[in-house]
């Protein structure tokens, strides 16, 4: 894998910038990390879950007594045994644009998805716990099952809430620009695409799990649990089980991915929790592949129908779109079904100057299971379904895609769009004029038209677009949630040998932030970075944090760690100040140490300075309190940061068997400032192959009753490393003026820009055939179908 550095030199001494070794590697690679599924305690209990076999029904009786008769189990609760509050995720909108619905923690009289929990069976291992789920008996009354958006506003549907006429949760127009009718009406060139996305799984390599204990010293429920949001799962639990938020503290220990699925509040570390309190053992549940695949929560499922206006130069006019995302059975917490039509409807015009706006999002409810954000979340949709709308729009205009997206992406910054964001300045076009030089360079053009000479299908296709990153509080409230994530706190203190303590609030699962955080701080500090450790994922030690999602660690919880460095910094120049009897602006922060700036010569070590504030704090004078502990809160305050990318993708399809063949991936980045890039690489690579992975392989779909297809390896296809081609990266840095590193985001941008570009180079190398394909994913079968059948069309 080749990367291409095309940033300024990082400056001497200095760790932001560079790729140091990994902190956490020697932990995670020699098996010392400690996961949830690693937690054992005396006297451990296990727990599964009894799950609905119907899509859609009424349970008429829940019988659990041959359960707790088997060998093994110790009890099993249902939803009337454990009294728990329902989960009810809330925007502050009209009933005409949000319907919420209540998540009961254990569904209590109607199931409305195959895999739905019903109760939890508690035993001695995990081998009695299933099976007492094959003793329980549960009896329905059997209800029409809504699997389909066709079904789902089909005039007299089957309702999957009553509350929710037409089983519609979201319905949304944000934006419709006066005129608009007559600019697509009087246009020279007008293109439409209607684009479906499937059904996927954020397939995390460590499936969800909790185990939770109550401590009576402490009177305390603790709940160690794989979760991206541990503030929220507190606040949840505390409610659902009616405790004081103070007696529950939840704690993350080291975590295998989540991208989103692990963002949101999950009922069964709820039920295991409810269990532990009621037996005062500590129980453990540890998600199975088949339960994470079919009950977890799912993503992706939606439904464009859009049209944009050219002029004859191939200039947008217009962009008018409907949204429909297929939410589940229910709105996930704290984000709501809302997350998804949201996001589209409101970012969709991305890298382009659109002067004309025009966007309905719904959020619908089906008997599936619901859905959560996963990597992107809604942007790898729209930005496939914008591209595809320049891609129609060069061929009805006969020009080259490049020149058609160089003549409307933004290059004029900060630029206000139709959708009333400001985007702060980036490099939308220098990525792609780098992105088209690499493919030309290494000889894909001159090989592209040989292959078409002999006969074979090889396609160029790009993606242009933008990743919002740092969503502030402020752009949270734009959306009315009634829980508005955005800041962000930290502490960092120094003990009286000069190690650095820090705290986030934001929870790494795989992206290195005990390395990243700690670059940070040791910069503001000037220390050595082996002197910095990161305290996260921990309730009781961590004051508030809204987790990891919408690649804010850096963004939001960099910038806190920052300020809080520099506020310690200010502390340890204020101490040496006075013992010196100077000014404090005649003091600086080097290499460990407090200097003069009259006297370079003339310093004191950090561990002098703290030896004062603990130790012989009767030196210090009256306003410098003992102690070295800062505190600091960040908040994006503006609509945003905008990291920014062109993807060039080279494939070849094989007209025989329809196999679509990545032979080249380029991918130009810009994310501001890169920590450590490294990791930004890492992040972009991991991306790419779960954008790859939703265009040409996963799905998951379900039969008339509701039943999903997919509940194995077997079935849910998953790209190896076989499928998923060299990425050759080149970085760009425009750093950010929001952030106190510079920084934007780099996590999601791999993925968001990835099904674009495959989905366009695929139809390129289809071209002479005639066939264009906007659904995903593009499988053999896909192709092959659409190849032979006379009618050259995709079916959805």
């Amino acid at each position: 894998m080749k990367s291409v550095t095309s940033v300024p030199s990082v400056k001497e001494n200095q760790l932001v910038g560079r790729s140091v070794a990994r902190r956490e590697d020697p932990r995670l690679l020699t098996g010392h990390g400690r996961f949830v599924d690693d937690i054992e305690l005396p006297g451990m209990l296990h727990a599964q879950f009894v799950r609905s076999t119907v899509a859609h029904g009424l349970i008429t009786a829940v019988d659990l007594t041959a359960v707790r008769r088997v060998p093994g189990v110790v009890a099993a609760f249902t939803a009337a045994d454990l009294g728990l509050g329902d989960i009810t995720a809330r925007l502050d909108r009209p009933p005409a644009e949000f319907v919420p619905t209540a998540m009961p923690v254990l569904a209590r009289d109607r199931v409305r998805y195959v895999g739905e929990p019903i109760a939890v069976v508690v035993a001695r291992d995990p081998y009695a716990a299933e099976d007492g789920l094959e003793a329980a008996k549960v009896t329905y009354e059997s209800l029409p099952p809504v699997t389909c958006e066709e079904q789902a506003l089909a005039p007299g549907a089957a309702l999957v809430h009553e509350e929710a006429a037409h089983n519609t949760l979201v319905d949304v127009s944000l934006f419709a620009t006066e005129g608009i009718d007559g600019i697509f009406e009087n246009a020279p060139c007008v293109v439409r695409v209607e684009a479906r996305t499937g059904r996927q799984n954020a397939l995390p390599l460590e499936t969800r799990g909790a185990v939770a204990q109550w401590d009576d010293r402490e009177e305390q429920l603790v709940v160690h649990t794989c979760t991206q949001i541990p503030h929220q799962v507190r606040t949840v639990a505390s409610r659902c089980l009616g405790l004081e938020e103070r007696a529950v503290r939840v704690i993350v220990p080291d975590m295998g991915g989540g991208f989103g699925l692990k963002c949101v509040v999950g009922r069964e570390e709820i039920a295991a929790a409810a269990a532990a309190l009621r037996l005062r053992r500590p129980v453990k549940w540890i998600e199975d592949r088949k339960d994470a695949l079919s009950a977890s929560f799912l993503a992706r499922e939606q439904h464009y129908t859009a049209r944009a206006a050219f002029d004859a130069d191939g200039r947008i006019l217009g962009l008018d779109a409907d949204v429909v995302c297929d939410m589940g059975a229910y709105s996930c917490y704290p984000f709501t079904a809302g997350i998804e039509p949201l996001m589209a409807a409101g970012e969709m015009p991305g890298v382009y100057k659109v002067p004309a706006y025009r966007v309905r999002g719904r959020a619908i409810t089906t008997n599936k299971a619901p859905t959560a954000p996963y990597r992107g979340v809604s942007r790898p949709q729209y930005v496939m379904v914008v591209e595809r709308l320049m891609e129609r729009a060069a061929r009805e205009l006969t020009m080259d895609p490049v020149e058609i997206r160089r003549r409307n992406v933004i290059t004029d910054f900060p630029y206000t769009g139709v959708n009333n964001i400001t985007y702060d300045p980036g490099s939308y076009l220098e990525s792609l004029d780098l992105c088209e030089q690499a493919l030309k360079e290494a000889g894909w053009y001159d090989r592209q038209a040989a292959a078409r000479a002999e006969g074979r299908h090889i396609g160029i296709g790009y993606s242009c677009f933008s990743e919002r990153t740092g969503y502030g509080s402020a752009a949270f409230a734009a959306r009315k949630m009634r829980v508005v994530p955005g800041f962000d706190l930290s502490e960092v203190r120094m003990d009286t040998g000069g190690a650095v303590t820090v705290t986030t609030g934001t929870m790494s699962h795989g992206q290195s932030h005990e390395t990243t955080m700690a670059q940070i701080v040791a910069d503001a500090l000037g220390v050595d970075i082996a002197k910095v450790k990161l305290h996260q994922g921990d309730t009781d030690r961590i004051t508030y944090g809204w987790g990891t999602f919408a690649s804010r660690s850096i963004t939001v919880g960099g910038s806190a760690v920052r300020l809080a460095a520099a506020k310690l910094g200010d502390k340890l120049r204020a101490i040496a100040a006075a013992e010196w009897g100077v000014p404090l602006e005649e003091t600086e922060l080097a290499g460990g140490r407090v200097r003069r700036r009259d006297e370079p010569d003339t310093e004191l070590t950090y561990e002098h300075l703290a030896d004062i504030a603990y130790l012989r704090s009767h030196l210090l004078p009256g306003q410098i309190e003992p102690g070295l502990t800062a505190t600091a809160a960040f908040d994006v305050t503006t609509d945003g940061t905008f990291s920014n990318a062109t993807h060039g993708v080279v494939v070849e399809v094989h007209e025989g068997t329809g196999q679509v063949e990545i032979l080249a991936y380029v991918c130009v980045e810009d994310c501001g400032v890169a920590i450590h890039p490294q990791v930004v690489e890492g992040q972009c690579r991991g991306g790419i192959a779960q954008g790859i992975a939703g265009t040409l392989f996963e799905q998951i779909t379900y039969d008339a009753q509701g039943e999903p297809s997919a509940t194995s390896f077997m079935d849910y296809k998953v790209p190896t490393a076989h499928e998923i081609p060299d990425v050759t990266i080149h970085h760009l840095e425009t750093p950010c003026a929001f952030t106190e590193t510079g920084a934007k985001g780099a996590g999601e941008g791999g993925t968001i820009g990835a099904p674009a570009a495959v989905l366009n180079a695929v139809n390129d190398a289809l071209r002479a055939t005639g066939v264009e394909l906007d659904n995903t994913p593009i499988t053999p079968e896909t192709v092959h179908r659409a190849l032979t059948s006379p009618a050259l069309e995709q079916t959805p």
